[in-house]
């Protein structure tokens, strides 16, 4: 090994090696299909608009920030329209992520899209801004656009089963604003494609909440029964059937429903739905009102979805969301359940796996794992694995673990969590993947892109009372266009810590593409890291910073720095004094997933 401060020498750990290795496929493998707007083929007067990269990150947010690709089209005038080709087989239900106008005074507004298939009208398809348009100042997240906060969460995602016969492979399919289209204008993101199955059959040994008193017609309280029917399926050994049907939760009982020891499974997340309707306005409104699912130990929740009427983050109170899922303990799995309008998928406990999952305009973390900010035993956050999971559109990080060490520092660290082959796009607020401290955390073969206010990944120990990372690997991941509105610090992947506390982390084999300012930023302050075998491509700005008042070592070798823009470095090393550069060869290391 050769120790040296040099620029130079660092340089020729970037340029020397000569190939970048193949990076594998990356990301969820997801039943539907999404295509951008912009990709679509537009008619009337339908305009893109698109953030260039290049140009200067603006200082709060807009729409283009906050669109997955970077992009969105306008339909403002009667016979504006997109069409697309459709390349899957059978699809029968439609995502549309759209953008409508807010009210003068707020509540958002309701409106229709027509739907054409090979020219042929289908249907009317409602979108809706009633829950996004919210209005944040320090503190405080509001739905009233005259609260003095800055207007963000642009868009929401409306979920719609296509009438009709299932559509064909290449058949064009066309979204238009006609004279009934009541909106003044939309500005549609994407859409997703899927062949849905039909409803699935009540699976034997199972009991229906049917027979319990439930009801799924999103007006009869349901909670209750599914609660006496979880008990009774404990007792009995069986599992729990939620029939294909919207089953309204938490709107009279505050407390949430608790599943321990049991199997709650829907007919599938396009057919079960838990609907919790806490009250929005705040007279006579309790003070928290509580409605996540609390997940126990050695438990399933499968097959359904969870969505909720919340407006704004306000956990547990008026007319804000709670967690969709509150895990904790040994051994429970979430296993394709799609998560709207809630707060965070918040997991902790032991050997927990979240899987093949979806979250969607949520208000805080898309998928959390973390040791439940406090020393608990059914909270330790140990071997906790989300995998092939695809959120967009979230109000905090898209993917996250956070090891909380308390302001005692009585909590344990969190050791092997994992991130593995996930999807992350757009979230509106924060990051799109944060691990904040841990203990052998894996992430490999994540996607995530496109987030409006942070960084792509951000890597480091979350504020002062957070666990440092004391081993991370991290390769094999795709990062687009990271580097949001919120500050000047915020880039395509950002390693950050403490003077107290290294960070220490291998990142390899991983790809930095379109970052709106530098592609890999080591940021404050002391750190222990290997960056082997990365690509970074078209960075606006520099395509490494170290930043002022770095200190500790960075290990190099065969990193690759391409597209850079004129009179942008390389290498950009603020701290040649107090960083120690290393060129070697470095190990692989593996851990226990």
């Amino acid at each position: 090994m050769k120790l040296t401060h040099s620029l130079a020498a660092l340089w020729v750990g970037i340029a020397a090696f000569s190939a970048v290795s193949q990076l594998r496929a990356v990301g969820a493998d997801t039943p539907f299909t999404t295509l951008e707007a912009e990709a679509g083929s537009l008619s009337g007067g339908a305009k893109i608009h698109a953030f260039i990269l290049g140009s200067p990150v603006p200082t709060s947010p807009i729409a283009e920030l906050e669109s997955s690709g970077g992009a969105f089209v306008k339909l403002a005038r009667t016979g504006d329209a997109i069409t697309w080709k459709n390349p899957m087989d059978g699809a029968n239900a439609i995502v549309v992520r759209s953008s409508l106008p807010d009210t003068p005074d707020g509540g958002g507004i309701t409106g229709t899209l027509n739907l054409y298939v090979d020219g042929a009208f289908r249907q009317a398809v409602t979108l809706s801004s009633k829950q996004s348009w919210v209005y944040r100042k320090p503190g405080i997240w509001s739905d009233d656009p005259h609260s003095g906060g800055v207007a963000f969460k642009f868009y929401n995602e409306d979920p719609t089963f296509i009438t009709g016969a299932p559509i064909s492979r290449g058949s064009l399919i066309m979204l238009r604003k006609d004279t009934d289209s009541t909106a003044s204008e939309y500005n549609l993101d994407c859409i997703d494609l899927e062949a849905v199955a039909a409803p699935a059959a009540q699976p034997a040994g199972s009991l229906s909440v049917l027979d319990y008193g439930a009801r799924p017609d999103t007006e009869t309280d349901s909670q209750e029964a599914i609660s006496r029917c979880i008990a009774d399926a404990a007792t009995k050994g069986m599992s729990v059937w939620l029939p294909a049907g919207r089953y309204l939760v938490g709107s009279m009982v505050s407390g949430g429903i608790a599943i321990k020891g049991v199997t709650v499974r829907g007919a599938g997340m396009w057919h079960t739905t838990l609907y919790r309707r806490p009250p929005v306005a705040t007279a006579n409104s309790p003070k928290l009102w509580r409605t996540y699912i609390q997940l126990g130990a050695h438990s399933t929740v499968s097959d359904l979805s969870i969505d909720c009427n919340s407006v704004r983050r306000a956990i547990g109170k008026p007319g804000g969301g709670d967690y969709s899922i509150l895990a904790s303990g040994e051994g429970w799995l979430v296993d394709r359940v799609w998560a709207r309008h809630c707060d965070a998928v918040w997991l902790s406990g032991s050997d927990g796996i979240i899987r093949n999952s979806r979250v969607s305009d949520s208000w805080g973390d898309g998928i959390n794992l973390n040791n439940g900010n406090t020393p608990h035993p059914d909270r330790l956050g140990h071997y906790l694995t989300a995998e092939n999971n695809f959120v967009r559109g979230t109000g905090d990080d898209g993917l996250a673990t956070y090891s909380d060490r308390g302001k005692d520092g009585t909590n344990g660290q969190m050791i092997g969590a994992s991130f593995l082959n996930n999807t992350a796009v757009a979230p509106y607020w924060a990051n799109s993947l944060r691990v904040a401290g841990g203990s052998e955390v894996v992430v490999r073969g994540n996607l995530l892109t496109d987030p409006a206010a942070n960084s792509g990944m951000n890597i480091g120990i979350f504020g002062n009372s957070g666990q440092p990372i004391e081993s991370a690997l991290i390769e094999h991941n795709v990062i687009r266009r990271g580097g949001g509105w919120n500050g000047t610090d915020r880039h395509g992947v950002v390693f950050a810590s403490r003077p107290d506390q290294a960070s220490v982390v291998t990142f390899r084999d991983n790809s930095i593409e379109d970052s709106r300012r530098s592609g890999l930023t080591i940021a404050a302050t002391l750190h222990k890291l290997i960056i082997e075998n990365n690509r970074i491509s078209h960075p606006a700005a520099s395509g490494i910073l170290i930043e002022k008042g770095v200190s500790g070592t960075v290990c190099v070798q065969g990193n690759q720095v391409t597209g850079l823009a004129p009179d942008e470095l390389l290498l950009n090393n603020k701290s040649p004094s107090t960083l120690a550069v290393w060129q070697l060869a470095s190990p692989r290391k593996s851990y226990r997933k």
